[in-house]
């Protein structure tokens, strides 16, 4: 199991009707993505968020489809309209005990 995290500041002028239409589509990726087993996404809630709002987790199958999401056809349409409005930080890993 591989684990994906990414959190999004928004950029000046991204509406509320954009930022949930950005869950919605991150939510959608489910079944469009080979390997991609679980998707949480929602607003951040945490006092120390530097400014992220939005974060997220998606859990992969194994490292191979973790590795080869980021140019699967569904992940690239979602990007073409979502870096405009964001600043994102991701991480990925597995884990260990």
């Amino acid at each position: 199991m591989y684990i994906h995290m990414f959190a999004f500041r928004w950029k000046p002028g991204v509406s509320e009707e954009q930022k949930l239409h950005v869950r919605v589509e991150i939510r959608n990726l489910q079944g469009q993505i080979p390997g991609l087993l679980e998707t949480w996404v929602g607003v951040n809630i945490s006092p120390r968020s530097l400014g992220y709002e939005l974060g997220g987790v998606m859990k992969f199958a194994d490292k191979a489809a973790l590795m080869a999401y980021p140019t699967q056809p569904a992940h690239l349409k979602l990007i073409s309209w979502l870096m405009p409005l964001i600043e994102p930080v991701e991480v990925g890993f597995t884990p260990q005990e």
